[in-house]
């Protein structure tokens, strides 16, 4: 038998709570998603102004941030390198997204899920997503 944790709801909420306050504070809009252990949506909040096409590209960064154990960015950053860098599409899956802002959530050194926020500029999600891990965390 598999036990497998995973974020629950009220993490999730934590954490799209303290991403859209801290967006909110700076004056601008995003969309942010919370994914579980398998990268499925738990929660995901789109803030007024925010671009649609955000919605499925926050979802991809969470998606790939478990899927891949690492920052939706690193995966960018690998399929980019001019010495070793390939196509994104051999992933396998055309929800691998390489832009960053979709960090995994770990817990005992396993994976439970990730924390993806997308609308602004690359740097600016990467730095709000981090309000989002601290209100899981506590």
């Amino acid at each position: 038998m598999i036990h497998n944790l995973t974020l629950d709801y009220a993490e999730a909420r934590r954490a799209t709570d303290a991403i859209v306050a801290e967006v909110q504070r700076r004056g601008k809009a995003a969309v942010i998603a919370v994914a579980d252990s398998h990268g499925e949506l738990i929660a995901l909040s789109r803030m007024d102004g925010a671009p649609l096409s955000s919605i499925a590209i926050a979802s991809n960064k969470a998606w790939t941030a478990v899927r891949a154990g690492k920052p939706s960015g690193d995966v960018g950053k690998g399929v980019r390198d001019a010495a070793t860098g390939f196509d994104i599409g051999y992933y396998g899956d055309a929800r691998f997204c390489g832009w960053g802002g979709g960090i995994p959530v770990r817990h005992e050194g396993k994976i439970v899920g990730a924390v993806a926020v997308s609308g602004l500029p690359e740097q600016e999600d990467i730095e709000v997503v981090a309000f989002g891990l601290a209100a899981i965390a506590g």
